[in-house]
């Protein structure tokens, strides 16, 4: 490996590791009731909300076969399981990208 390589990955280790860290030892002194908290839980949520619509929409890849109507009924069926699962991420995540691939295979 060359010295720039080396360096690229010392530095962008370095900032990803540092926010983590500095996370930690603040992570005790947040509220989780404050106002803060909750926007940036908002925030959080609508950013996944916005990927969400962006892949429904806006498909790349393998997706761009699928009908809107499909995608559609795909997310409607992860959120009935998101709910099902008392709001577990991984049920829907899953049963999702199977249900996609049964769909597609017809």
């Amino acid at each position: 490996m060359t010295i720039e390589i080396v360096l690229a990955i010392f530095v962008t280790s370095i900032a990803t590791y540092s926010s983590r860290f500095f996370g930690m030892l603040t992570s005790e002194k947040i509220d989780e009731s404050s106002k803060i908290y909750r926007w940036f839980n908002c925030l959080a949520y609508s950013t996944l909300a916005a990927l969400i619509s962006r892949v429904l929409i806006f498909p790349n890849g393998v997706l761009i076969e699928t009908s809107y109507f499909m995608r559609a009924l795909v997310v409607l069926i992860s959120v009935v399981i998101f709910f099902i699962s008392k709001k577990n991420l991984v049920y829907p995540t899953v049963f999702s990208a199977i249900i996609l691939a049964i769909i597609n295979s017809y």
